[in-house]
Order: structure tokens, then C-alpha cells, then sequence
């Protein structure tokens, strides 16, 4: 697959000095390089991960939103490829000599394809699991709960977005773009990838374009833990929903909120397709669509508290 990866995001939030707060307890790096304003307040707040370098930026915006969206590929040549064919979907595009963007009519996101290096991540080692019959971790207690410091996540894995035509965002990604759908809902969304994760964009149809959350990679379910339980000790209202598993895509899920309204989640050990003439696109419905164990997912996770105040905003844009 050409493309390889998220290379990184911008998310727009009306009060960027209290999201950025909040992505610094979430564990991902701030930088220096943060760009003020002239009232000497941080205009855009960015952050690295540990693997994937410098993916979040956060700037001002009258609503929360994701401005932009970037996804790596490996040589010009890949740019040339999807620049026609945004083309012939007939949409405007902006070029430089390594990136190509254009802006999904249905998410209303500007979406910029680039040359980038492929993620290269240190192994994380493989936990010594005791089970029935076998014992592997004897005379010691389990590493996780030796664990000290705060979770790092590892990557941006995937965002969820809203979109008021479902339809036209899918053939966006899929035919302009060169994403590839690993599994469905019929008739609400599609989970796609740009990378061997089983997704890295889930499209949904909404009545207003909006960014429903964003998902970063931990080590393993005992980080999605330890991270989850480290931000509700300074905060218990930032909990929306987990532990859990899902059912599309297999990952350890734990959501929680930023102070803007967008949910973050926590996440490891999702499907990975490494060969596509392996892998069966599924159909999916009911709560077998949300998750395979866990808590129910709480009302607001399925309808945002603020979606009517997004729609009201998005039409005085």
C-alpha cells in the first residue's frame, strides 16, 4: 500500500490553553516551537508522540472541529497518483512538489497527502501471561503493576469524523485518496485504512461535520488502564466510556473527554492487514457495532451533549 500512515492532525478548539492542558495529562509531548499570538496567548499548542513524531496540532476555532488531516505516503510519484484523482472527483486541490490537499465536502476536513518516513517502532515486549496448563511468569509479580511514570501513547491510530454526506467522504477516501474499507455498517459508516491497522478513519454519516475522537496506540490493555486511571485521579468527569473491547478492529478501548468536547480514547492490540487477498470487508449492525464486552456505551458517546450547538454554529459559519 502506498500510503503508510496518519502523519499527523489539527484539531480547532475555542480555548486552546485549556485542551493543550489536557493532551500534556494525556501523555503526549509538547513542544517548544508553540506559536503565540500577538496578545501573547499560544495561538496552535503541538505535540509528538513516541513513535510518530510531531501529530497534534491545536488552534483556535469558534467550534470544535478538525481542521486538517495528514497521511503519509512514500515518494512523489504516490502524490502525482492521488492528485488526479481528487481531480476526477473534480475538486480543487493545492500542490507543492511532496503533498497534495483538498478539502472532503462531506467532513468539511482538509485532507493533505505527503511524503513522509514510515514509523519505525521499537518492539514492545511480550507480557508473561499466566493461564490454565501454562505458567510462564513464575516467582514474580506481573510487570504491569511494577509499572511507574506516565503512559506515553505510542501513535496517532485513527479519528472518527462526522459527515453530512456519508457517501460522498467514503468515495473521498477510497477513490480519490486510496483508502481501503475494512469493515461497514451498513448504511451509517466505514471503517478505513491507510496503514496495516484495521483503521485509521472511521467515516459516519451526522447531521453536522464534527470530530467524534480521536485514538492513540498504547503498549498493551494494562497502559489503557494505567492511563485511563491516571487522568480520572485528576479528574473523574473526563470518563465517558471503558474498559472495553470492540468487536470491529478487536482494540482495548477507554474514552475519555477534553475540555473542548472531543473524546480521546486509549487503545492497543488492534487487527493489523498485512494482506488484503486475506482479509473479508464485514457488515455490521446493533450493539455488536459498538463493542464485544464492556460497559454500554453512555448516551453521549452515540450523540455528542453539544452535537445541537455544533449544528447551530456550522450554519452560522
Amino acid at each position: 500500500m502506498p500510503l503508510h500512515r496518519l502523519t499527523s492532525i489539527t484539531m480547532g478548539v475555542p480555548d486552546v490553553l485549556q485542551t493543550a492542558a489536557y493532551y500534556t495529562d494525556f501523555g503526549l509531548t509538547a513542544l517548544a516551537d508553540t506559536v503565540t499570538d500577538t496578545e501573547g496567548g499560544p495561538k496552535t499548542a503541538r505535540f509528538s508522540t513516541v513513535d510518530g513524531g510531531e501529530q497534534l496540532a491545536i488552534s483556535y476555532a469558534p467550534r470544535r472541529r478538525l481542521i486538517d488531516l495528514g497521511v503519509g505516503v512514500d515518494d512523489p510519484e504516490d502524490v502525482e497518483r492521488v492528485a488526479h484523482a481528487l481531480g476526477r472527483l473534480d475538486l480543487d486541490t493545492v500542490r507543492t512538489a511532496t503533498s497534495v490537499e483538498a478539502v472532503d465536502p462531506g467532513t468539511r476536513v482538509r485532507v493533505r497527502v505527503e511524503v513522509a518516513p514510515r514509523i519505525d517502532a521499537d518492539p514492545t515486549p511480550v507480557p508473561p501471561y499466566n493461564a490454565p496448563g501454562v505458567v510462564v511468569r513464575q516467582n514474580e509479580r506481573a510487570d504491569s503493576v511494577l509499572r511507574v511514570g506516565r503512559v506515553r501513547p505510542r501513535k496517532l491510530g485513527h479519528v472518527v469524523l462526522g459527515s453530512t454526506d456519508q457517501a460522498a467522504s467514503e468515495r473521498f477516501f477510497t477513490e480519490a485518496v486510496g483508502f481501503k474499507v475494512s469493515d461497514t455498517v451498513k448504511g451509517i459508516a466505514a471503517f478505513m485504512r491507510c496503514s496495516t491497522d484495521h483503521h485509521n478513519v472511521l467515516v459516519q454519516s451526522a447531521p453536522v461535520d464534527f470530530l467524534h475522537h480521536t485514538s492513540w496506540q498504547v503498549d498493551d490493555v494494562d497502559e489503557v488502564g494505567r492511563g485511563a486511571t491516571a487522568m480520572l485521579e485528576q479528574d473523574p468527569g473526563r470518563h465517558v466510556w471503558g474498559l472495553g473491547r470492540h468487536a470491529i478492529g478487536s482494540n482495548f478501548f477507554w474514552y475519555l473527554k477534553d475540555p473542548a468536547g472531543h473524546f480521546s480514547e486509549y487503545y492497543s492490540d488492534i487487527d493489523c492487514i498485512v494482506d488484503d487477498a486475506l482479509w473479508t470487508p464485514g457488515e455490521w449492525s446493533g450493539m455488536r457495532a459498538l463493542y464485544d464486552w464492556g460497559p454500554p456505551p453512555p448516551p453521549s458517546f452515540l450523540a455528542p451533549e453539544d452535537l445541537a450547538g455544533l449544528m447551530t454554529g456550522s450554519h452560522s459559519l
